[in-house]
């Protein structure tokens, strides 16, 4: 008993929920876990299939093209590396199940972001729960994702998904309420219905403001994932988690050096995107 002489019992009413949920709605677990499983599968079959000398000529060719000559030698090194320390397979894991949770989180993201901006009821009712969402520990969400999903890759992405979704809702929200109001009564003027105005007005004006969203929704996943190792999720992760609990210091540092370099790579191509061809030059 506390000095209030009462406890608030939060945790026992989140349990009722979680056993009510897992009673009642299971099969729709089941559906939503094979939905995300063969999402991440895809993924994951693609990027094995692909040659490791084939991939680290692709990524340096996008470096070349989006971002600039030392970049693009950067990149060739810094995977390079990565072959040399026998990281590529565990690499190749982690970057198939960042590039599909960012897609499941973009796909529920971005949706809620236009609908947020064309509706400030939508905006108030969905700021408390990004708030909490963004706050919330991430070892937090590994706990319901083993017990609705059990182990392995489908619970990390899942918690990944939940992890990194706020900034894509609240940058497509931020980026579309910015675009000038000139703009948007130009489209009306010229005759542009609801929807057109949003993919002809709207989304383009308010790209770099999305694609900054994207690049943060990337940035959190990636660090999700290293943590979801701890469910199953394998990956460099899984590497790291090995080094901790061998306390293997070489294996734990090449482990993180392969997610930097993962990080730096994914960054700055999706910050390219985001920035037009003579801000790049």
């Amino acid at each position: 008993m506390n000095d209030l002489g009462f406890t608030l019992p939060i945790g026992d009413g989140v349990e009722a929920v979680v056993d009510f949920l897992l009673d009642n709605f299971s099969p729709a677990f089941d559906a939503i876990a094979d939905v995300v499983e063969t999402v991440v599968s895809a993924f994951a079959s693609v990027l094995a299939f692909i040659p490791w000398w084939l991939m680290v000529i692709a990524l340096t060719g996008i470096a070349l093209w989006r971002v600039s000559r030392g970049f693009a030698v950067f990149v060739l090194v810094a995977l390079l590396a990565l072959v040399g320390m026998d990281l590529w397979d565990a690499t190749m894991r982690s970057l198939s199940l960042v590039i599909a949770s960012t897609l499941l989180s973009l796909a529920i993201g971005l949706p809620l972001g236009i609908a947020a901006a064309r509706s400030d009821k939508v905006e108030t009712a969905i700021r408390p729960v990004l708030d909490l969402m963004q706050t919330m520990p991430p070892f937090v969400y590994l706990i319901p994702a083993v017990m609705f999903f059990g182990l392995g890759q489908v619970p990390g992405a899942i918690a990944t998904v939940i992890f990194s979704m706020p900034p894509a809702v609240r940058l497509t929200n931020l980026g579309i309420r910015q675009v000038p109001a000139e703009m948007v009564e130009a489209g009306r003027a010229f005759g542009c219905s609801g929807g057109q105005l949003l993919v002809k007005v709207q989304l383009p004006s308010a790209l770099p403001s999305i694609m900054a969203g994207v690049n943060q929704t990337i940035m959190l996943a990636l660090s999700m994932v290293v943590i979801a190792s701890m469910i199953g999720a394998g990956g460099l992760g899984n590497e790291v988690l090995r080094g901790i609990q061998r306390l293997d210091i070489g294996l734990g540092f090449e482990a993180g050096l392969g997610v930097v370099v993962l990080a730096i790579v994914l960054d700055r191509l999706t910050q390219s995107f985001g920035r037009s061809r003579g801000r790049r030059r």
